[in-house]
């Protein structure tokens, strides 16, 4: 009876740190809430403060995201910059990300109006890359998931994700 006691508590002991296991597994993978669906291998930050901050101090520009969960553009844009392995590690590597779902106080974020999807980028020295467009005339910072596979980055200069 001792030994059926102690054979029934060993498993048990394994049962119960098998479960722990697999729950301790199943947390590491748990997609990091800041991406939203964007890339869960990316560092975002989760302020456009904490994002100003990050760039100058990482001399990296800032990449700003403006979406919306029930616009169907921005799902489509989301679905393509996610799987798109060489934007995904363009983006860890030599940005820092912000994707946001509200507009922020700073009006140089939205020059040509508040729509989304909205990419902007804020190089190093905190200057709002007007500049940097898309292809549309009407809505300057819009991109879709065609625009993906052509963004380019330039290390040397920061006039990143230019289309061609």
């Amino acid at each position: 009876i001792m030994l059926h006691s102690t054979l029934a508590l060993s498993l048990l002991l394994i049962a119960v740190s098998s479960n722990l296991a697999m729950a301790i597994k199943k947390e590491k993978r748990a997609p990091q809430t800041l991406s939203r669906g964007w890339g869960d291998e990316i560092t975002w930050v989760q302020t456009y403060e904490e994002g100003l901050y990050q760039a100058k101090k990482s001399n990296k520009p800032l990449m700003v995201i403006h979406h919306l969960e029930d616009c169907q553009y921005c799902q489509a844009l989301k679905k393509s910059f996610a799987e798109n392995e060489e934007i995904q590690e363009m983006a860890q590597n030599n940005f820092v990300m912000l994707n946001l779902m509200h507009e922020t106080t700073d009006k140089n974020l939205s020059p040509d109006g508040q729509y989304v999807p909205r990419i902007m980028f804020i190089d190093p020295s905190l200057t709002v890359r007007a500049d940097i467009t898309g292809r549309y005339s009407n809505r300057l910072y819009t991109y879709e998931p065609q625009d993906i596979p052509i963004c380019k980055y330039t290390p040397s200069n920061h006039s990143c994700f230019r289309i061609c």
